[in-house]
């Protein structure tokens, strides 16, 4: 199958047409990053954390290692920056809007489910000890709940430790360029180079690493980073096959939409094709008839002029 010629579908000269086709599209990323605003102001489920219960919630308060601000940076902005490199390689909008907005799907709908789930758990982290009483000295109610004294806003955080955001985040962004960059190199085609591979892997260990941070840091539970990571991993896998065929299928390494302006492309052409050969055939046919035609008048002059003379020589034997 032949390419579109590079350079035939720009930003330029398509971009516009393009996003108009999926603007409902980016009304709904809108929309999305609306939802989580909400989900991460209101509470979340304020879970009975009892005394005995404190045993395993009474690890330090520590500092994040990955700040917060520093997942969209990696999860979001590096991968539109390698989306940028190969468009200006290969010139092709589909291939970079869709990239990007299958990004942004992968990570956003991550985030909304990620912080659902968050506030509707409840589940205490693992340092939820010193945040809930900072000074050392726990209270309990009368059923043995927690009387928590200490910053609101750090009490608020101690409840939401399942699921990792910051993993299913990592996972979301870097699994959907793990995914784009197997399908952009061949990873799949069959023909033994383990190299790529390790371009696949790199950024799965980068969000893997990002997990066990969380783990070491005791902001998470081992089962927090392992279905945010999960979760992360299964959007961006749906994500991107919204936009992309698998990896290992045959033309992995473009767009749907790509393959499917290519497939009018040649048909268009075809048809232009048989419009001028139908033409061609249909001025031979009447040069053809025109000869014919011709033919026919010079047979019927000499068969007149034939039929003159012969009067004109009746004629003159009946004067003689």
């Amino acid at each position: 199958m032949k390419e579109v010629q590079l350079g035939s579908h720009t930003v330029r000269s398509h971009g516009v047409t393009v996003a108009r086709t999926h603007m409902h599209d980016w009304l709904i990323l809108l929309l999305l990053v609306v939802i989580d605003v909400v989900l991460y102001i209101i509470h979340p489920f304020y879970r009975f954390v009892g005394k005995d219960m404190m045993d395993d919630l009474r690890y330090p308060l520590k500092s994040n290692t990955v700040p917060f601000w520093a997942v969209p940076v990696y999860a979001v902005l590096l991968p539109m920056m390698i989306f940028l490199i190969v468009y200006i390689r290969r010139r092709d909008v589909y291939d970079l809007h869709h990239a990007i907005l299958g990004l942004l799907f992968s990570v956003l709908v991550t985030a909304v489910i990620t912080d659902s789930i968050k506030n509707a758990v409840g589940r205490p982290r693992p340092d939820f000890f010193w945040r809930c009483f900072p000074d050392g000295k726990d209270a309990y109610d009368k059923w043995g709940n927690v009387i928590c004294h200490g910053d609101k806003s750090v009490i608020k955080e101690g409840h939401k430790s399942f699921p990792s955001g910051h993993t299913s985040g990592s996972f979301a962004g870097l699994g959907f360029l793990s995914l784009y960059l197997s399908g952009k190199i061949k990873a799949f085609d069959r023909k033994g180079h383990v190299a790529k591979l390790c371009i696949v892997f790199l950024p799965l260990l980068v969000a893997s690493l990002v997990g066990v941070s969380r783990v070491d840091d005791y902001w998470h539970h081992w089962q927090d980073v392992f279905a945010g990571g999960l979760l992360g991993l299964l959007v961006a896998t749906f994500c991107y096959l919204q936009f992309f065929p698998p990896p290992y299928h045959a033309h992995g390494w473009g767009p749907y939409a790509y393959f499917r302006v290519l497939e009018e492309s040649n048909a268009n052409t075809n048809t232009t094709n048989v419009a001028t050969l139908q033409d061609a055939m249909a001025g031979e046919v009447q040069v053809v008839n025109q000869e014919e035609e011709i033919s026919d008048n010079g047979f019927t002059g000499l068969h007149l002029a034939r039929g003159s003379s012969s009067t004109l020589e009746d004629i003159e034997s009946g004067k003689r």
